[in-house]
């Protein structure tokens, strides 16, 4: 289907979650905005990740669900108000589904899923299990004649987070050649202990002597605590930052390491060279993506990419994982690095 680009004038994106999965969506942005030059483009989300979506020129206004149903009640009233042209439903679960439909928009496309079909006027199949989402969402674009020469995320960082980033760097005297450690991650599974991350730092001090930024969430505070305890001499710990103030200390790191989590993507999504470290699940489909972006994870394990929240045996995929690997993706990143200079 090839629409007419000169009659769209107001689209909404719907990605409620998560952090990793709504900037990735960002995807879309550059391409649209390149042929549907006057076109508004709205986005639909939870509050808590609205904030990765701010300070982005390419999107005219952010709506976040609401708590209560009255809430998305109202919420769908204000959004049919909007008379979209079209509605690109990147989650596609009920949800989702039903606000595309009661929206009312003069096209819905959504994914294809078993009960929900009634919500999309075209729907997106994938048949790829190693496609990275990412680039999933480019099919959307695809089926209406959209073209997608542009493959960039897009995260925009204020001058004065930048700010904030710079003052603590020069304030505790933090060098730029440090690398960033993330422990946090949506699952326990996908959590590698933080023991192994202190082994890691270890290991790449020992050949290059550089020191260690650990970065966290407010859920993934104890962790980070920990391998500052094994690490101090080498470490330096983050304080409690928002999640738009965690991200310009990423960008002033010279690398990061990374459980698969929100941070990595958003590391990534600034240009960032980021080493992800895996285990339950599929690093083809959910690597960070970018330039100079590399995932590990310990291949011969039969229960590789289990996709279990939890582990049932004794987190192999972490605990065994030899930091050789990681080291071996950084190498290439500071080669890289080097040769710049």
């Amino acid at each position: 289907m090839i629409i007419n680009q000169k009659s769209v004038r107001k689209i909404l994106l719907i990605k409620p979650r998560g952090i990793g999965d709504l900037i990735l969506s960002t995807i879309v942005l550059k391409n649209i905005k390149s042929q549907l030059n006057d076109c508004e483009v709205h986005y639909l989300t939870e509050k808590f990740a609205s904030p990765i979506l701010e300070n982005n020129p390419f999107i005219t206004k952010i709506w976040t669900f609401g708590k209560t149903l009255k809430d998305n009640l109202s919420l769908i009233l204000d959004l049919r108000k909007e008379k979209f042209d079209i509605i690109f439903d990147f989650y596609s679960n009920p949800r989702t589904a039903q606000f595309t439909f009661l929206t009312k928009a003069k096209l819905k496309i959504g994914y294809h899923k078993r009960g929900r079909n009634y919500a999309y006027d075209l729907k997106i199949k994938i048949d790829n299990p190693n496609l990275h989402s990412a680039l999933a969402h480019l099919e959307f674009l695809k089926v209406i004649g959209i073209t997608t020469e542009h493959q960039e995320i897009l995260y925009f960082i204020s001058n004065e987070e930048k700010n904030y980033a710079n003052n603590f760097f020069i304030e505790n005297n933090i060098s730029k050649n440090s690398i960033g450690i993330i422990p946090g991650g949506g699952w326990s599974s996908k959590k590698c202990e933080p023991e192994k991350f202190a082994e890691i730092i270890r290991e790449i001090y020992k050949i290059w002597k550089l020191n260690f930024l650990i970065l966290y969430g407010p859920e993934d505070f104890d962790d980070a605590e920990k391998i500052y305890q094994l690490t101090s001499d080498i470490s330096i710990l983050a304080p409690e930052t928002t999640l738009r103030q965690m991200v310009a200390l990423i960008s002033n790191c010279r690398a990061v390491i990374a459980n698969d989590s929100g941070p990595m993507h958003l590391s990534a999504a600034i240009g960032i060279p980021t080493i992800g470290i895996f285990g339950p699940t599929n690093p083809y489909a959910h690597g960070p993506f970018g330039k100079n972006c590399f995932w590990i994870r310990k291949d011969e394990l039969e229960c590789i990419q289990c996709n279990l929240r939890e582990c049932p045996k004794k987190h192999e995929c972490m605990i065994e994982l030899n930091p050789k690997l990681v080291i071996e993706k950084l190498e290439i990143i500071l080669n890289q690095e080097n040769e710049k200079d």
